[in-house]
């Protein structure tokens, strides 16, 4: 990890190894720096497949440690189309998904309206958000930039 921003997820799961009296392992820390790497989402056999290059480690060890950076909140949990995929949530600001159900490609984008949506929810039922999940599911427009195989 490179830059100021980096060194903040590496601070926390410090932190929690300490204060739950868990091993600060090198493989923890592999896995939180490869995921952080990373620009995209993510399960559990790419990483493993990245990590797996680099230093020999388990799978065990990948899911072990990313219920920890769940639980941190590192890292977040999405299941689309009925595939488990993952991705960095630290200092990430709140996004929406498009998944083409041809090739799984999954897209983020941010309108301010759906924020304006939530406000307006918040107040007209006095409940207040804490997280919200939209996703939208269709096709690839242009055929050229779908993975579709």
């Amino acid at each position: 990890m490179n830059n100021k921003n980096e060194l903040e997820p590496t601070k926390i799961l410090n932190s929690y190894l300490e204060e739950k009296g868990l091993r600060k392992t090198q493989e923890r820390y592999l896995i939180l720096d490869e995921i952080y790497k990373k620009n995209d989402h993510f399960d559990i056999e790419s990483l493993y497949q990245l990590i797996i290059k680099k230093q020999k480690i388990s799978k065990a060890t990948i899911y072990n440690t990313i219920d920890i950076l769940i639980e941190l909140k590192l890292i977040k949990k999405h299941s689309f189309l009925n595939k488990t995929l993952y991705e960095k949530s630290f200092q990430k600001k709140q996004h929406n998904h498009l998944i083409c159900n041809d090739c799984d490609k999954v897209l983020e984008f941010c309108d301010p309206r759906i924020q304006n949506i939530i406000n307006s929810i918040e107040s007209s039922m006095n409940f207040v958000v804490a997280e919200h999940s939209l996703n939208f599911y269709g096709k690839c427009n242009d055929p050229k930039k779908c993975k579709k195989i």
